[in-house]
């Protein structure tokens, strides 16, 4: 049923969102309520990049909007909307955003990114 609250079925509208810094905005989707993955939105604004930066979780994920020059090690290539890609845990990544489009990432961690629970829990 549409509109009714579910525990199985996300509104993004309704899920939490932070700022990790200037011009990225994440929103998280699952992963709040003890699961063992997590499931987030990140968009990169145009004109702005995530900076190198590398995590103990593994991710995977889809674009789902938007294109920018992802960096995964010491691999980089332009990507863009329905494109896939798997980063290894502690494998440095970037993004770079490229047009006036927002780059929204649909990601997927194992295990679940505790600064992101943290970051959540401090915007309460």
């Amino acid at each position: 049923m549409k509109g009714k609250e579910s525990p199985f079925f996300i509104d993004p509208s309704k899920c939490p969102k932070f700022a990790p810094r200037k011009g990225v905005e994440t929103t998280v989707l699952t992963g709040l309520h003890g699961e063992k993955m997590m499931m987030a939105l990140t968009a990169t604004l145009p004109n702005n990049e995530v900076p190198t930066h590398s995590h103990p979780n593994e991710q995977i994920g889809m674009v789902f909007s938007g294109k920018a020059l992802l960096r995964i090690g010491d691999e980089e290539r332009v990507v863009g909307k329905g494109d896939f890609y798997r980063i290894p845990s502690n494998v440095p990544h970037s993004d770079v955003t490229i047009g006036n489009e927002p780059f929204i990432m649909l990601d997927i961690f194992c295990p679940v990114r505790e600064d992101f629970i943290k970051n959540v829990k401090e915007r309460k």
